[in-house]
């Protein structure tokens, strides 16, 4: 019974032990470069490594402030997530992020409502706009088979283009001295409950808890899973790819707009020209690393927004030599490792375990 017991645990560090290896693996690649940038002074590389801890997690409110920075990745790591395990790469989550964001934004300024449904009312705008943005591309792919990677790349520039027209001219506000549109309504704000951390952390925490329900527990999220492993199996036993697949890129675009609704109502309360999205593709890195698990995303972003929150501390602590633009670099070998996981076992001589040989593809190629 003992082992019995043990089984599940097992499975569960066996799925870890790659991607821990890869950001520990990470972490000391950029030691060198560290040290090289500070003359092998290894005292002064100690008290770097110490900033970005401190800047991170120990510093006070710092913990709340990497939550701050995790939350936006979750949704987008969660709607890339999504895409994986359905079969569909959707590179176009900073798109999706930025037309999210820009729906809230107006209807946080533009429509007063009371209290409660105003916030409720802008999220929704928001995922409905990332939605649609994301439902573009699936057409085109469920009806002319048009890849995705192409066509959500593209959507990008168009979503960015858009942006920068609508808050330059028709969303712009007169008064500011930056271009920008006007601040949110009171009424429209996500409350914050320690200090800089709001409740979007829970709405986060509701999206992922959702979309481990839709995959795990329910016929429609059966369905996607199969479209994305198995699409012969798939159209054999009935069921409509072209639909599902639309269906799947409309989810991931509204998780990813929900984030972009989250991060203005939130955190930025108005919308300045050249919005940051690149949320939506440190998403990539985020999903891969959290196995595509809602629960792995989740800390994955934690992770992620930890790097970003400590890295300005780590440069401080440094007399400025180490350049905040260092975690880039950590982020990218991340990245590599999780995404060719084979590199980690040949560096640590690991096995591939029976239960991973034969696992869903990434994307079904192209075509």
């Amino acid at each position: 019974m003992a082992d019995v017991k043990q089984k599940p645990f097992i499975t569960i560090g066996r799925q870890l032990i790659t991607p821990l290896l890869a950001i520990a693996t990470a972490m000391l690649i950029t030691v060198p470069i560290i040290g090289f940038t500070l003359n092998w002074d290894w005292a002064k590389v100690a008290v770097t490594y110490g900033g970005l801890l401190d800047g991170a997690l120990f510093k006070q409110y710092a913990f709340a402030n990497t939550l701050v920075s995790a939350i936006p990745l979750m949704f987008t790591g969660l709607a890339l997530a999504l895409g994986f395990r359905t079969g569909v790469f959707n590179i176009g989550a900073s798109g999706q992020f930025l037309m999210g964001a820009t729906c809230a934004v107006f209807v946080g300024y533009a429509i007063p409502l009371p209290p409660l449904i105003h916030p409720l009312v802008a999220l929704i705008a928001g995922a409905i706009g990332g939605g649609l943005w994301g439902a573009i591309p699936g057409f085109l792919k469920a009806r002319f088979g048009s890849h995705e990677v192409i066509n959500t790349i593209m959507l990008n520039y168009l979503a960015f283009f858009l942006q920068d027209w609508l808050v330059k001219n028709p969303m712009k506000d007169p008064s500011p001295t930056i271009v920008r549109t006007p601040e949110i309504l009171a009424t429209a704000i996500i409350p914050r409950f320690y200090d800089r951390l709001h409740w979007g952390l829970a709405i986060a925490l509701m999206a992922a808890y959702g979309v481990g329900w839709l995959l795990s527990k329910t016929t429609f999220g059966f369905e996607l899973r199969t479209v994305g492993s198995s699409p012969e199996a798939a159209r054999y036993a009935g069921m409509k790819i072209g639909r599902l697949t639309v269906l799947s890129l409309t989810l991931s675009g509204a998780l990813a707009g929900l984030g972009g609704a989250v991060q203005i109502l939130g955190v930025d309360r108005a919308m300045p020209v050249l919005y940051s999205s690149d949320y939506g593709f440190d998403a990539i890195p985020v999903a891969l690393l959290g196995q595509n698990q809602p629960i792995g995303v989740l800390l994955a972003a934690v992770l992620f927004g930890a790097l970003r929150n400590g890295s300005d501390v780590m440069q401080l602590r440094s007399g400025g030599a180490v350049s905040k633009e260092v975690i880039f670099i950590v982020q990218a070998v991340i990245l590599l490792f999780v995404a060719a996981p084979a590199i980690v076992r040949w560096i640590y001589r690991l096995k591939l375990p029976k239960s991973q040989l034969e696992t869903a593809p990434l994307t079904r190629g192209w075509g």
